[in-house]
């Protein structure tokens, strides 16, 4: 979803290492506290996009502001050259100086983008820091490891997910995009259908960097909860674990809402030179539970709450790998409480079940990219098109102390005709576009309560969006897609 950067960080980028797999980067101590906020500068939060915002606030988030920051139709006044591609995913804000970096996956022109703000957060510039042919997969969500907020970095790790065989990648924010390098493939972290990888704060664990992956994999397999551990800031050295239940059982469906499991994570041997297949077999060996596909994963923030973990499972439909309803069909957020002495004990609850179509929720139409602050969680949805959707995707907000479930926004595919067709043909299907990361970015910016959204609206097509990464990999791909801050949403 996911993962979220929350601390201002050092002005000055690290420079790359001669070889990636040194990213053994010193700590740095924050001792600002929690509820630090940085001085505020010249941000100035305004729409910049010619586009309008394509959401719709739901009852209790009319205050909300929402500015339509940029998106595939607009140019930057330093790059005019430049397009922003489609499906923008993970994403991390990193403060530079006076200005702003943000980088974003293209998942599905399987690129990176950087983009550059200036002082008051008006995109200036943009430009792909990874083309297809440096990523050869799609990238779907990332977290932006700082010094402040994971003890090492700073680097922008992004999923690989084309199946099973696809690599977890770590870009360097000041890398050449032009050098040898731009693959940099984090081979330790194994081979998954990822949709994340996500480091816990460096308070979690002292001197260690765990790293929890989100296996999208609908095959025969499923999908795993992995965990990577290693010295803290190792990214080369570690071991990696998969998660099964203590008494066994693998079928996730028999798993109820509000009910907690005794969990442990047990160990993939060889990992990092195995297949994708070769890691799923021996998931399945090791009784790791199946999930209809990982998607999502983010940590509680606040004090204290590093280990408390939380993921979406997006369901897959009950026919051909599930076709015993083994896994979940309509989506699931599930809760994952670490040992405080040992990451590789925990307990699992199931907090929200998209299957109990009697249940709170019951709405859901599967559950992708996840945002979790120190009070809520944000669940954003992807429709798997089963032809029984009620609505389009919707932006959740989950109370962690009271567990109420409400819908904050829903995306709006203005079917009516009521304004200018900037879509590209407007598509009568009800969840045809879906959400990608939600990013906290209050403390970077200096402002409580704001965020950065990431929309794909997937039917927005036009010949003018066509290969804008560069790469060959992908020449045909013409989606567009927006950028959106959210001023006003509680944290």
């Amino acid at each position: 979803m996911n993962n979220n950067f929350r601390y201002p960080i050092m002005k000055k980028l690290l420079t790359i290492n001669a070889v990636l797999g040194t990213l053994l980067l010193a700590s740095c101590n924050n001792d600002k506290g929690k509820d630090y906020l940085p001085p505020l500068t010249e941000v100035k939060l305004k729409s910049h996009s010619e586009i309008p915002d394509f959401l719709i606030k739901k009852s209790g988030f009319q205050s909300v502001k929402v500015y339509s920051l940029f998106g595939s139709a607009d140019s930057f006044e330093e790059t005019p050259n430049y397009i922003f591609g489609g499906s923008a995913d993970g994403a991390g804000l990193l403060k530079d100086g006076d200005s702003y970096q943000f980088f974003v996956n293209n998942e599905d022109n399987y690129a990176i983008s950087k983009i550059t703000l200036d002082e008051t957060f008006k995109p200036v510039a943009g430009a792909y820091v990874l083309n297809s042919d440096g990523s050869g997969t799609r990238v779907c969500s990332a977290t932006l490891a700082t010094p402040d907020e994971h003890g090492f970095g700073p680097v922008f790790i992004s999923a690989g997910e084309s199946g099973p065989e696809s690599q977890i990648k770590g870009l360097l924010p000041d890398a050449d995009p032009n050098s040898a390098s731009s693959q940099r493939p984090l081979p330790a972290l194994g081979r998954w259908n990822a949709e994340n990888a996500m480091p816990l704060n460096k308070n979690a664990y002292e001197d260690k960097t765990i790293v929890i992956i989100g296996d999208d994999d609908s095959g025969s397999y499923g999908g795993q909860v992995a965990m990577y551990v290693s010295d803290r800031g190792n990214l080369n050295q570690g071991k990696v674990y998969v998660l099964r239940r203590k008494d066994m059982n693998m079928v996730e469906t028999e798993m109820k809402e509000g009910e907690t499991f005794d969990v442990e994570f047990v160990e993939v041997e060889n990992a990092e030179s195995n297949t994708g297949e070769q890691n799923n077999m021996a998931a399945q060996e090791l009784k790791a539970v199946p999930f209809g596909r990982v998607e999502d994963i983010d940590y509680r923030k606040g004090e204290g709450k590093a280990r408390e973990v939380y993921f979406n499972v997006t369901g897959q439909n009950n026919s051909g790998s599930n076709a015993d309803y083994s896994r979940s069909k309509y989506g699931r957020v599930y809760r994952l409480e670490l040992d405080e002495n040992n990451p590789l004990d925990g307990k699992l609850t199931l907090i929200l079940d998209g299957d109990n179509r009697e249940g709170k929720a019951s709405m859901f139409q599967n559950p992708d990219n996840i945002c979790v602050t120190e009070n809520y969680i944000y669940v954003q949805e992807d429709p798997n098109g089963y032809g029984d959707e009620t609505h389009d995707a919707y932006l959740y907000q989950y109370d962690i102390a009271t567990g109420e479930l409400k819908v904050a926004f829903e995306l709006d595919h203005d079917r009516n005709g009521t304004g200018e067709d900037v879509y590209g043909g407007r598509d009568s299907r009800f969840g045809a576009w879906e959400y990608g990361a939600l990013l906290d970015i209050s403390e970077t910016v200096g402002m409580e309560d704001v965020f950065m959204l990431c929309v794909q609206p997937h039917t927005w097509k036009k010949d003018e969006f066509k290969g804008v990464d560069g790469g060959s990999v992908r020449p045909n791909e013409k989606q567009g897609s927006q950028v959106v801050v959210l001023q006003g949403l509680p944290r």
